[in-house]
């Protein structure tokens, strides 16, 4: 009785594990195909505000790119007018030292640089910014020069910044007849109309408020100097100089990951931007978008939290269910192959097992068939429970005597 009740329980301790674990790997695979999309789904939705942000402000760039374009004519004219003024000027006397710079300013409203053959300020209304040379500063621009000092056509340019202070300015340039010098006039637009109605840096604050996961938002230059800021602080680290100079000269979009003062991951994403509106040496601007993944990182975490919580749950219900499911249907299960008194496995079960065998053996298969002579007699003369007994007894006797790789069947 003791041996039938722990085949039993043995059986139905092998459906328990059987259920748990096909329902617990169901469950996991379910789960984790969830977690894998929302996890996707939260990367797509920080890569679309990221695909959003830039929309915003190149579209704000545009914007104020046409509104010059259409509505501020006067300037470019008013500049071109001065600088052949001066000319004139420089026609009866070369001697710029001699000159009322200061007093030209007042009488442009705009401020009056001299620029050498060597591509250095020597005159200007500003003298802050005499002496700068802009084969160190600004490599770029330096070339640009040389192109404009020899062609000696009136040029200007769109929106850039003054170096000492990061205000939004537009200059012009004109060299010369005697490619002596370029006379360079600078504007402040900060102080404009159009840039108080379409001011891009406002839109640039306003994103970096609105989301957690932007750091800073920057417009850069051709010298990768960001407009609005003064140039000693917005200079680039190596790295993002090396993704701005890729960005500017492929014209694709680029991506560096480094650490900003405090230790912190951002990751430096350039956008080119390329005017249809400014056709001067400003046209191609770099948008830069420095970001943090924290926001990301804390709802991936949350939803693997969640993830393991559920498929904990999962678990704990699939035992549960499991459990009952088993003392069901468990007995049912083992008698319909077993044999009610003795325990063995009975003709349907033997019937399983011997194919099983015959095509798992590659040598001789031996088969045992032992006979009980009288048992009728016995239950006749003893009684059936007698009979039983002596079944039971039998069937216990032979078992302990068989090979570990026999198998016993009533």
């Amino acid at each position: 009785m003791e041996e039938r009740i722990f085949m039993w329980r043995s059986f139905r301790i092998k459906l328990v594990v059987t259920m748990v674990i096909f329902a617990a790997v169901i469950a996991f695979v379910i789960a984790t195909i969830n977690h894998k999309r929302i996890s996707d789904q939260a990367i797509q939705n920080n890569a679309f505000q990221l695909e959003s942000i830039e929309a915003t402000v190149e579209y704000s760039l545009n914007t104020i790119d046409k509104a010059y374009y259409y509505f501020d004519n006067d300037v470019a004219e008013k500049m071109k007018a001065n600088t052949r003024e001066m000319l004139e000027l420089y026609e009866n006397n070369p001697a710029v030292d001699t000159w009322d710079i200061q007093n030209l300013k007042k009488k442009y409203e705009m401020d009056v640089y001299f620029i050498n053959p060597d591509n250095v300020i020597s005159h200007s209304s500003n003298e802050n910014d005499i002496g700068m040379d802009f084969n160190e500063c600004c490599g770029k621009l330096a070339k640009i020069l040389d192109t404009r000092r020899e062609a000696g056509a009136f040029y200007h340019d769109g929106m850039d910044i003054a170096q000492a202070t990061g205000e939004i300015t537009k200059y012009s340039y004109m060299a010369t007849p005697d490619k002596e010098y370029i006379i360079e006039l600078s504007y402040s637009l900060q102080e404009g109309d159009i840039f108080k109605d379409f001011n891009f840096l406002t839109v640039t604050h306003d994103l970096e408020k609105s989301y957690p996961s932007i750091n800073e938002i920057n417009i850069l230059n051709l010298g990768g100097l960001a407009l609005g800021d003064p140039a000693e602080e917005s200079k680039l680290s190596p790295e993002r100089r090396a993704a701005f100079e890729e960005t500017l000269a492929e014209g694709e979009t680029t991506e560096v990951r480094t650490l900003n003062d405090k230790g912190e991951a951002v990751i430096y994403h350039y956008v080119p931007y390329d005017s249809g509106y400014d056709f001067g040496s400003t046209q191609n601007k770099v948008v830069e978008i420095a970001y943090n993944e924290q926001e990301l990182e804390s709802i991936l975490k949350g939803h693997k939290e969640s993830f393991i919580l559920q498929l904990a749950f999962i678990l704990v219900i699939t035992i549960i269910i499991a459990l009952i499911i088993s003392k069901w249907v468990s007995r049912p299960m083992y008698m319909a192959f077993h044999d009610s008194l003795t325990g063995l496995r009975n003709r349907a079960a033997f019937e399983e097992d011997l194919d099983g065998v015959l095509c798992e053996s590659e040598g001789e298969t031996g088969l045992l068939m032992i006979d009980l002579d009288h048992f009728k007699s016995v239950n006749d003369l003893f009684g059936h429970a007698d009979g039983d007994e002596l079944l039971k007894n039998m069937a216990t006797s032979i078992q302990s005597t068989i090979h570990s790789e026999g198998r016993l069947i009533d």
